[in-house]
């Protein structure tokens, strides 16, 4: 009676968390077939099981975190099923096994509620039912807005605040503990390291993004094409100015400064899973249209939580657009074992003196957070001055291109 063990999902991962089970006991299995989502620190991974049979123990349930090594599912051999193991478990998402054994993969017919646990959470302390929610992310993922508007569903009148609320002391019996793991404690870890690590230092400045926007409108008087978005025009002038200055697209190796040949540009994106950050490979050579297209498809899939780990490592600068939680600046946090983030605060309209006139522009604050091993204030000053000026002389940074 074989038991298959939770597999080596590769980067270093050592734990995961059953999200659902597409099998139940009882169940006949074919080999590779998909029996159960996890989600690790990095992604949400559909696991096959290397071998045919009948599914006698499921050992665990949603919401628990097994290591890599515990028994994960039992499986007896059963005479009506294939008894031939894949033997090819391997280190990253799945078996590799046959055509011939991908064409018999199946799934139990079992309607299960994909959720993360943070969203799972949110809804058992919310005493709403996860099972009867029908969920509007990719492949039914159910979301934190699906949750919420559950939750409206349940109270539809708000109830008054108290003038003076009591907030439950720590350790009392009213206090909510939140593990942290999973993506928040690989987040926690990475930002904890960077901060560890790396001498931070920070510039910023003011710019008028009135010409951008202008860019951005013209750009996108033809309905047919694709709309082009600020996050792509601002990163293609980061690409120009990451050119001039390329120790910023860089990372720290013992006593060396190792700069690489691409920018593989990654983009803050705010996901129910929490911060992920996607990456665009050889975003240099992409168009300001295919840069827009990427980050559409790549921030989809994050939110969807079917990103690989491919797409989340191996970036080399990230942008952060914090401007769309309403702020104007932030002191980022390098993306450990990059050198530097470009943030960029909303876009709202101010004074601004144009031709010794004060005059109402559309003014946004651009900041660089950069590793002091890697350059001065002048180098880190020169690539933010020129892509403020990028922004605001935007046609006149076409001749860069």
């Amino acid at each position: 009676m074989p038991a298959f063990l939770l597999p080596d999902l590769g980067e270093g991962l050592t734990e995961a968390e059953i999200v659902a089970w597409h099998v139940q006991v009882g169940d006949l299995v074919t080999t590779d077939q998909v029996v159960v989502d996890v989600e690790t620190a990095k992604a949400v991974v559909e696991v096959p099981v290397p071998f045919a049979g009948r599914v006698t123990e499921l050992h665990g349930n949603p919401g628990d975190v097994l290591t890599v090594g515990q028994p994960l599912v039992t499986v007896t051999p059963d005479t009506a099923s294939d008894a031939d193991a894949s033997g090819n478990v391997l280190i990253g998402y799945g078996t590799s096994g046959s055509s011939s054994a991908r064409r018999r993969r199946r799934r139990a017919p079992i309607q299960v509620a994909v959720v993360s646990p943070l969203v799972r959470r949110l809804a058992q302390e919310s005493g709403i039912d996860i099972s009867a929610i029908h969920g509007s992310g990719s492949a039914g993922l159910i979301t934190r807005r699906d949750v919420d508007q559950a939750i409206r569903a349940e109270v539809p009148q708000a109830q008054p605040v108290p003038e003076s609320p009591t907030v439950p002391p720590t350790g009392s019996a009213g206090a909510v503990r939140i593990p942290i793991r999973g993506l928040r404690k690989a987040v926690a870890d990475k930002l904890s390291r960077s901060r560890r690590e790396i001498p931070e230092a920070t510039v910023w400045v003011d710019v008028d993004a009135t010409g951008l926007l202008e860019l951005r409108a013209a750009l996108n008087t033809d309905s047919t094409a694709p709309r082009v978005g600020l996050l792509a025009l601002l990163s293609r002038f980061t690409i120009l100015g990451l050119r001039r200055y390329p120790e910023l697209n860089a990372r720290v190796e013992g006593d060396e400064i190792v700069m690489g040949p691409t920018v593989n540009l990654g983009f803050a994106a705010q996901t129910d899973r929490g911060l992920l950050v996607p990456v665009v490979p050889d975003a240099q050579s992409l168009s300001i249209e295919q840069l827009g297209i990427a980050f559409t498809e790549r921030a989809q899939r994050a939110r969807a939580g079917t990103l690989g780990t491919a797409d989340l490592t191996g970036g080399t600068f990230t942008i952060n657009n914090y401007g769309v939680f309403g702020v104007d600046g932030s002191a980022a946090i390098i993306n450990h074992p990059e050198v530097a983030i470009l943030g960029i605060g909303r876009i709202i309209e101010r004074p601004w003196v144009v031709h010794a006139q004060v005059v109402p522009r559309k003014l946004t604050q651009l900041t660089l957070a950069f590793d002091h091993r890697v350059c001065d204030g002048g180098t880190a000053g020169g690539f933010l001055r020129f892509v403020a000026d990028c922004v605001e002389s935007p046609t006149s940074a076409l001749r860069h291109l």
